[in-house]
């Protein structure tokens, strides 16, 4: 930002998103960290390189049913009425080395099970159900087996050699981590978890440790700094989460420079962002040199928010209640870490919905509604609110499946509307059932 402008204030949501992502790219371009880990503890990281397989999965043709290795010419016209018979000359079972295996001439056949090597000379492979399942000679009386590949597994069906198995940037599911082991790859590279540390201010704050405070009615518990780090994992980050911070400018001033010198790829702070007495935030960034690339976004919940850099280190700035805690870490913390970890996909997966309740909501700010999920019996999502919409009530968060995006033209959400749904990072998986209802 040129010397001597403000930052930006009161963008709109996916203006302050796009700020967001830029900003998180121009960091992950300068990162960009690589390590080789084992394949054990590579769930949920990002590959830093393409993997190539060396091998042919699977390795050989192979059976894709038990039955008889033959060749198709021979059982064309096959029937109950008019079966072919041949004799069997051998067994393929699973792990059986191909090149041992017997020639499968002109009518032959060979007893094969599921997942062995097809033998040489042999196209098809008729399933067992269609014969009289002999050991030392078989009646075939069905030559549907014939069509199509038969009942054969391709060698390199799956993977072939030489090819690339997964992309650069690509997440680690189970599958990808099983999909791996089967190339041999014991050791993949993938992108360093970000370093993120939290900073949370609040006179009124305690942690569980202080939880007698809480019962005498002085204060209560910093539920954020509990809530946020464990979104910030989900993401993929290393989380770091400083002693809550005192409600004063030195106070918070020397907290943010402690987390500068223990050093952090990402800076988030919750609280002191908007412009009450005790909003020391954005006072302590600029006496650390730190500057505002933005400040507010025309958003509820989660209006206060604001993003810079200080000390070359990005800074994201959250508000300090509870749900517009969560909303903003959803909406715009995670994917901000999951581009500095490389990931290829970082945004929140939108889906069409329709919803079952009549909602207002306070035009012209775009509005984010805790909603919960389920099928309807046509198959489509269904939204209902989770509970009162209020941003000091966590638990409605917690029931929450997505968030419902109610554009800032739109000043209510009748029900039956079809409007689309963010889905949660962290959501249960859905199921059919009563919307609101906990599974």
């Amino acid at each position: 930002m040129p010397a001597g402008m403000g930052p930006a204030t009161g963008l709109a949501f996916h203006d302050a998103l796009t700020t967001i992502l830029q900003q998180a790219q121009r960091h992950a371009a300068q990162r960009e960290q690589i390590e080789r880990v084992p394949l054990t503890a590579a769930l949920g990281r990002a590959l830093a390189q393409d993997v190539y397989s060396r091998i042919a999965l699977p390795p050989w043709d192979n059976a894709g049913m038990d039955g008889y290795a033959v060749q198709r010419a021979d059982v064309l016209g096959a029937s109950a009425t008019s079966p072919r018979v041949f004799p069997v000359i051998g067994t393929s079972v699973a792990g059986a080395d191909a090149t041992a295996l017997p020639w499968v001439q002109r009518g032959t056949a060979v007893r094969i099970m599921t997942g062995a090597p097809l033998p040489p000379g042999a196209d098809a492979v008729v399933r067992v159900e269609d014969t009289d399942g002999g050991e030392t000679q078989v009646s075939i009386r069905n030559d549907r087996d014939t069509a199509g590949r038969g009942n054969v597994r391709p060698r390199g069906e799956d993977i072939a050699a030489g090819s690339v198995l997964f992309g650069k940037g690509t997440t680690l599911r189970s599958s990808h981590v099983g999909a791996l082991a089967s190339i041999g790859a014991a050791e993949v590279a993938v992108y360093r978890a970000p370093r993120v540390t939290v900073v949370s201010s609040g006179d009124e704050l305690v942690m569980l440790d202080r939880f007698d405070d809480v019962l005498a009615g002085h204060r209560i518990v910093s539920s954020s700094s509990y809530a946020l780090p464990a979104l910030l994992r989900g993401a993929g980050a290393d989380v770091t989460m400083a002693p809550l911070a005192p409600d004063t400018l030195d106070g918070l001033t020397s907290a943010l420079r402690d987390a500068l010198d223990a050093g952090c790829d990402l800076l988030v702070t919750t609280g002191g962002v908007s412009v009450g007495a005790h909003d020391f935030t954005r006072d302590a960034l600029a006496a650390l040199g730190g500057a505002q690339q933005f400040w507010r976004a025309r958003i509820r919940p989660g209006g206060p928010i604001g993003t810079g850099e200080v000390r070359g280190v990005p800074w994201l700035g959250l508000p300090g209640n509870p749900v517009s805690t969560m909303v903003t870490g959803a909406l715009f913390a995670w994917p901000f870490i999951r581009t500095l970890g490389g990931h290829a996909a970082v945004q929140h997966l939108r889906v069409p919905v329709r919803m079952l309740d009549r909602a207002e909501t306070p035009a012209p700010l775009t509005c984010f509604l805790r909603v919960s999920l389920h099928a309807g019996a046509d198959g489509s999502l269904e939204a209902r609110l989770s509970g009162a919409q209020g941003s000091n009530l966590l638990r409605t968060m917690a029931m929450a499946d997505a968030l419902l995006e109610v554009p800032a033209t739109q000043d209510c959400v009748e029900a039956g509307s079809l409007m689309q749904a963010i889905l949660l990072p962290d959501a249960p998986p859905l199921v059919a059932g009563t919307p609101g209802q906990s599974t």
